[in-house]
C-alpha cells in the first residue's frame, strides 16, 4: 500500500509567465518555422482554464454505456467544476446526466440492473445522494444531509444503497464561560478544545468533532438509518452479501486506534441487529472488502506492518467467515489496487503502477495474472503522477481514463482488442497549441548503479542536438512515481524554453518493495545520487546545458530540493516547495504524527535527537550558496506551514537570496487546485530561475 503524505491574483501571473517565453521565442531552440504566426501555439497559463478532464468512468453492467465524471474550469469561480456524462459506447454518443451550472455533480454508480444512477450532487445546496431513473429521466435527491456521503454502495436486488459520512459528535468539556452575559453583549468566540492525536488534517482543517459512520437509505426515498456507532471511524469501500443483509467493511475498531495509523480489520456488520464481527486479525491494515458474484468468498487488499515506510498491499480472498485466506499475489511485486471481481467468480480486476505507468490486470484465483488494459492516467493535473480509474461490465469490457502524456484524460474502452477512446474532450486546444514532447530517461546511479528512470517533457518544436536549460522537477510522497502523463506545470515550463526532468529516483513506487524501501530510515539519502545521475544523463544526450541548472519540487520533493541545495551548488536556483525542514517539528505538528516518526525514522524525536538532525535538510542550511524560493500553501497541514517558515528565515539570516510564496487559502494537497493560483505559482518559479538565468546563452 502506498502510503502518500498524510495529498489569486490572475494579472501578474501572466505578465511573469510572458517574459520567460518571450525571451525563449527569440534565442532559445524553437524556430520561428516551429511556431507559426497568429494565435498562441504555445501553453499559456490561461489555458488552464480551458483545460478538460475525464474521470471515474463507470460502464453499465450490460457494457452499453458509460457515465463519467467530466472536470472543467470555470473561469469565473477560479475552480474546477464536475458533471456526469453518459456515452453510448456503440455510438459514442454523448449526454449530460447531472450538473452544471446548478452544482457539482460526481460518484456515479451503477443500480445492478443499470437501470437507474446514483450519484452525489450539490445542486440543492451541500452535497446529497441522488439517483437518476434512466427510462424516464427523472433525478430525485434521496438524503438532506449535514456532510457529504462517500463510498456509495448498491444493495443486490437494488432496493437500499449504504455510504459513509461524518457524524459530528460533542467534543471535550473543560469548564465553561462566567455565566451571566449581557442580551446583547459581543463575547469572544468559546474555547477550543481538542483531545484526539489527530486533531487537524490537510484539505479539513481542525477537525469537528465527530467519527465516520455507515448508513443505509430505501433507494426509493425514505429515511436513512445509521449502522454503526462508537468514537472510531468505520470507512469504505462497502460490499454487501448476496443476500443483502450483511455489509463488509475495513476499519479499525480497537482502543489503540489513534496511535496506530496503519492498523484495520475487515468486519461483517448484520444489518438487523447492528452486530459486528471482525473477520481479520493480523498486524496490519485490512480493507476494501469485494463479495464474489456467488457469495462464497471476500477478497480484501492488506499487508504484514514490519514497522516499514513502504509495502505493497497483497490481494487475499477468505470465507465470508474470515476463514481460510489466500494470497493470491504473494510472488507479483506489485500494489494491487481498485479491486473488483470478474462475473464469472474465477478472478479480479486491479489497477497497479509498474515503472511509472498505470495498467489493469486480471488477478485469478488459480494464481494466473495478465494485463488487460494499459496507458491509465489522471493522477493529477499539475504534475506527471501515476494514477486513473476503470471499472468492468459482466461482458469484461473495461472503461478506464487514458490518453497521451500531451494532454488531460479521456474515456478509452476495451473489450479484449485495441482500445478505443471515447471522448476528446480538449480538441478545440489540440487543435491550435503545440505541446512538450514527453520521452523516457535512464541513467545508473553513480551510488550503486541501480537503475534510474525519468521523463523529459522537451520544449515545443525542441531542436535534437540542441542544449537548453534543464528543471529537475522531483516527486513528493516520497512514496509515489512519476511517469509519461500530462502535467500543467511541465508544460508551463516548456513552452517558456526549459527542458523538464522528472524522476523515479529510489523509494519511488512501480519498481517493487525493495525499490522503494531503500529509503527505509535513510530519507532523505542515496536518492540524491540517483537524480545528480539522470541530471547527467540529460546533460550526456546533449539536451541540458550544464551551466543552466535549475531544481524544484513539492513536499517530498519539497525536501530532496532543500537537501539537494545543501550539497551541491552545480544549479543556478532552486525554489522548494512545501518541504520538510526539520523532522522534529514536522513530527510533532503534522497531520499524521502516530505515522511519521514510527515508521520514517523508526523512532521519536526524543529517542534520537541527532538521527533527526541528520536527516533534516535544515542541519545542512549552512552550506546553501544556491538563490532559493520557498513555496507552500497557507493552510498546509501535511507539511505544516511553520516548515517553510524555517527555512525561509534561516536562509533569510544567512544572506542566501530566497522569498517566501504563500498560497492562500490551499492546502497541501490543493496548492493547484485553483486554476489562477496553479498558474500564479507556476509563473512565479519561472520569474525566479529566470532571475538567475541572466548570462546563459543557448549552448551548442
Amino acid at each position: 500500500m502506498t502510503r502518500p503524505w498524510f495529498a489569486r491574483a490572475i494579472a501578474p501571473a501572466f505578465v511573469l509567465l510572458a517574459l520567460p517565453g518571450a525571451a525563449f521565442a527569440q534565442d532559445a531552440a524553437t524556430s520561428e518555422a516551429a511556431v507559426p504566426a497568429g494565435p498562441e501555439r504555445r501553453f499559456t497559463p490561461q489555458d488552464l482554464f480551458h483545460l478538460a478532464a475525464a474521470a471515474d468512468p463507470q460502464i453499465s453492467p450490460d457494457g452499453s454505456r458509460i457515465a463519467y465524471v467530466r472536470r472543467t474550469g470555470d473561469i469565473m469561480a477560479d475552480r474546477t467544476r464536475s458533471a456526469i456524462w453518459l456515452i453510448d459506447t456503440r455510438t459514442g454518443e454523448q449526454t449530460p446526466l447531472a450538473g452544471g451550472p446548478e452544482g457539482d455533480a460526481f460518484a456515479p454508480r451503477w443500480s445492478p440492473d443499470g437501470s437507474r444512477i446514483a450519484y452525489v450532487s450539490t445542486a440543492s445546496g451541500g452535497a446529497q445522494l441522488w439517483v437518476k431513473w434512466l427510462k424516464g429521466g427523472e433525478a430525485v435527491p434521496l438524503t438532506g444531509l449535514p456532510e457529504s456521503p462517500s463510498s456509495i454502495t448498491w444493495s443486490p436486488d437494488g432496493s437500499m444503497i449504504a455510504y459513509t459520512m461524518l457524524v459530528a459528535g460533542e467534543g471535550p468539556k473543560l469548564g465553561s464561560a462566567p455565566a451571566g452575559k449581557p442580551e446583547g453583549a459581543t463575547w469572544a468566540e468559546p474555547l477550543e478544545i481538542y483531545d484526539l492525536v489527530t486533531y487537524r488534517a490537510d484539505g479539513a482543517g481542525y477537525l469537528k468533532p465527530g467519527f465516520e459512520k455507515i448508513f443505509i437509505v430505501p433507494a426509493a426515498g425514505g429515511a436513512p438509518r445509521q449502522l454503526t456507532f462508537g468514537e472510531y471511524h468505520d470507512g469504505g469501500p462497502l460490499a454487501f452479501s448476496r443476500d443483502g443483509g450483511t455489509l463488509f467493511f475495513g476499519a479499525n475498531r480497537k482502543p489503540d486506534w489513534q496511535t496506530d495509523p496503519v492498523e484495520s480489520e475487515v468486519h461483517a456488520l448484520d444489518i438487523a441487529s447492528g452486530r459486528i464481527t471482525a473477520l481479520t486479525a493480523r498486524d496490519g491494515p485490512d480493507h476494501s472488502p469485494q463479495v464474489s458474484p456467488d457469495g462464497k468468498l471476500i477478497a480484501f487488499l492488506g499487508f504484514d506492518d514490519a514497522g516499514r515506510a513502504y509495502e505493497n498491499d497483497d490481494l487475499y480472498v477468505m470465507a465470508p467467515d474470515g476463514s481460510g485466506v489466500r494470497n493470491l499475489t504473494e510472488s507479483w511485486d506489485f500494489s494491487p489496487a481498485g479491486v473488483v471481481w470478474d462475473a464469472d467468480g474465477k478472478g479480479l480486476y486491479a489497477q497497479y503502477d509498474i515503472r511509472g505507468e498505470t495498467r489493469v490486470a486480471r488477478i485469478g484465483l488459480d494464481g494466473s495474472i495478465r494485463d488487460v488494459a494499459e496507458g491509465l492516467t489522471g493522477g493529477g493535473l499539475d504534475r506527471p503522477y501515476t494514477g486513473g480509474s476503470f471499472s468492468v461490465a459482466a461482458d469484461d469490457a473495461i472503461a478506464f481514463t487514458g490518453g497521451a502524456p500531451t494532454f488531460p484524460a479521456e474515456v478509452r474502452l476495451t473489450d479484449g482488442g485495441k482500445a478505443r477512446t471515447l471522448t476528446d474532450l480538449n480538441a478545440s486546444l489540440r487543435a491550435v497549441k503545440t505541446m512538450g514532447e514527453v520521452r523516457k530517461i535512464t541513467a545508473k546511479s553513480s551510488h550503486d548503479g541501480l537503475e534510474i528512470e525519468g521523463w523529459l517533457t522537451l520544449p515545443p518544436g525542441y531542436v535534437a542536438g540542441t542544449r537548453v536549460p534543464l528543471i529537475l522537477e522531483i516527486h513528493g510522497g516520497p512514496f509515489a512515481a512519476y511517469g509519461p502523463h500530462f502535467a500543467t506545470d511541465n508544460q508551463l515550463y516548456a513552452a517558456a524554453g526549459y527542458a523538464v526532468l522528472s524522476a523515479n529516483p529510489r523509494g519511488s513506487t512501480s519498481y517493487g518493495e525493495d525499490f522503494a524501501n531503500r529509503i527505509d530510515k535513510a530519507y532523505p539519502g542515496n536518492d540524491y545520487d540517483d537524480l545528480m545521475s539522470i541530471v547527467d544523463a540529460a546533460i550526456a544526450q546533449g539536451v541540458a546545458d550544464p551551466e543552466a541548472l535549475f531544481v524544484t519540487g513539492g513536499s517530498g520533493g519539497g525536501v530532496l530540493t532543500s537537501w539537494i541545495v545543501g550539497k551541491t551548488g552545480r544549479f543556478k536556483a532552486a525554489a522548494t516547495q512545501k518541504p520538510v525542514i526539520n523532522w522534529t517539528t514536522q513530527v510533532l505538528t503534522a497531520d499524521g504524527a502516530a505515522f511519521f516518526g514510527r515508521y520514517w525514522l523508526g523512532m521519536q524525536p526524543w529517542e534520537n535527537p541527532q538521527f533527526y538532525w541528520q536527516q533534516s535538510p535544515l542541519s545542512l542550511v549552512g552550506n546553501v550558496e544556491t538563490p532559493t524560493l520557498v513555496v507552500v500553501g497557507a493552510e498546509d497541514y501535511r507539511t505544516p506551514v511553520s516548515e517553510s517558515e524555517q527555512y525561509y528565515t534561516a536562509l533569510r539570516l544567512r544572506g542566501v537570496p530566497t522569498a517566501l510564496v504563500k498560497v492562500p487559502g490551499a492546502s497541501h494537497g490543493s496548492i493547484a487546485a485553483r486554476p489562477s493560483q496553479s498558474a500564479a505559482k507556476a509563473s512565479a518559479i519561472l520569474a525566479w530561475f529566470e532571475k538567475y538565468k541572466e548570462g546563459w546563452t543557448r549552448g551548442q
